[in-house]
């Protein structure tokens, strides 16, 4: 579970998927990957249910599917110590799968029901040579969302949407290594956590070709409870027992406008406020002493972390080329939460550009199919702090989705 917590400092790939900033991961569809996440003010398919629950209003009055595939790779991130060539290091390479479902039902009225299972959040991260293992032998986290939706049409001008979260929460962690005295450490933790947090959406269509939209996602403290094995190499002492802490997955404010020229092209622009402010303090809390002074100090210790709120910019565009084909592109400019002071191997994030790009096609009357890559390219970055002193380098993520989408 400790993982859970030192994970949460980034977004399942937030050291790693074509995530966001921290373990907020954006991109859960093909269309939304092919724009870099610039997904909020158009959004045509059955990923409405989770971008923009209040677009749902203006899609075709039938029922729409949507099965989407997205394999993550994280390349290896190299650390290079300013002190001693002995503290550097290389994180290992990983690879991840994550599926994800949409549904729209037909209308009820003036309301449509929809329903999206996403992977919104989550990271990974191992690292082997003895320095870097120290601090991260092993950080993963998983999170997974259900997310039942609701739109109501007040008119052809304006929509609403509104839904709830359920999430699921499991991760793992640990740590082989030395204190700065010489005293042998290690940690094996896991746990999970069960939440529930909301959603809202608002719409307005002024006219016919531009779409003004805002989101906003609900924050959702995870309590995540589970085991602990510790162990020092000073005295017998070692503990084996049960451990908490409370991590929050931040609120995200979207503000995002579209407009559609000559009925082909359509353009968006879109605002995100991440809230990691939220994210103060990472403590663990057992039930009993850790009985050894070495446990105590090295992981019974609040732990300041004090993240900052962060901005990312998004543009996409969608080309409609009429013959079947519909191409996509994006880029964004992402800011990461984590102050110098507070950064760690678990989560090395720095400031990062996406570059994407992707490609849909009308296999039939009601069925399409696409694919989209997206780059995400991390900013070095040079720390100076009691812990680490030197550069990250290299960190980077590589995200393929392909999907299938139907109007019943």
């Amino acid at each position: 579970m400790k993982k859970i917590a030192v994970v949460a400092a980034v977004l399942l790939v937030g050291a790693g998927a074509a995530y966001g900033s921290g373990w907020r991961i954006p991109e859960q569809s093909v269309n939304s990957t092919a724009r870099a996440g610039a997904y909020v003010a158009y959004t045509p398919g059955a990923d409405a249910t989770y971008y923009n629950p209040a677009n749902m209003s203006w899609l075709d009055d039938r029922g729409y599917l949507e099965v989407d595939a997205t394999w993550i790779h994280l390349a290896s991130i190299s650390y290079t110590d300013s002190r001693t060539p002995s503290y550097n290091g290389e994180s290992e390479k990983e690879n991840f799968f994550l599926p994800t479902f949409f549904a729209v039902s037909p209308y009820y009225g003036d309301f449509r029901v929809g329903f999206s299972f996403t992977a919104p959040a989550g990271l990974s991260k191992q690292w082997h040579d003895p320095f870097p293992r120290t601090f991260a032998e092993e950080f993963t986290l998983k999170v997974f969302e259900a997310n039942p939706t609701i739109s109501y049409r007040f008119c052809d001008q304006f929509s609403v949407g509104v839904g709830i979260r359920g999430i699921y929460a499991d991760g793992k962690v640990k740590s082989t290594g030395m204190t700065p005295t010489g005293i042998g450490i290690s940690r094996d933790m896991d746990g999970d956590a069960w939440e529930a947090g909301y959603n809202i959406a608002l719409t307005a269509r002024p006219v016919e070709d531009l779409n003004i939209s805002v989101t906003y996602r609900s924050k959702v403290d995870l309590d995540v409870t589970g085991t602990a094995r510790l162990a020092t190499s000073l005295g017998p002492s070692t503990y084996n027992g049960d451990v908490d802490v409370a991590i929050p997955v931040p609120a995200v404010l979207a503000i995002a406008a579209s407009y559609t020229f000559f009925d082909q092209l359509t353009v968006e622009l879109e605002y995100d406020r991440t809230y990691w402010s939220e994210y103060e303090t990472l403590d663990f809390d057992y039930p009993v002493s850790l009985g050894n002074p070495v446990l105590t100090a090295v992981f019974d210790q609040p732990m300041a972390r004090n993240w900052s709120d962060t901005n990312t910019f998004r543009m996409g565009i969608e080309y409609d080329f009429k013959n079947d084909f519909v191409l996509m592109a994006g880029f964004a400019l992402d800011e990461n939460p984590a102050p110098s002071e507070a950064l760690g191997f678990e989560l090395p994030d720095s400031d990062a550009q996406l570059y994407s790009i992707g490609l849909r096609y009308k296999a039939t009357e009601d069925m399409e199919v696409g694919i989209a890559y997206l780059y995400d390219k991390k900013d070095s970055r040079t720390v100076t702090q009691d812990t680490i002193n030197g550069t990250f380098d290299d960190a980077a993520a590589h995200l393929v989705t392909i999907g299938l989408s139907w109007k019943l």
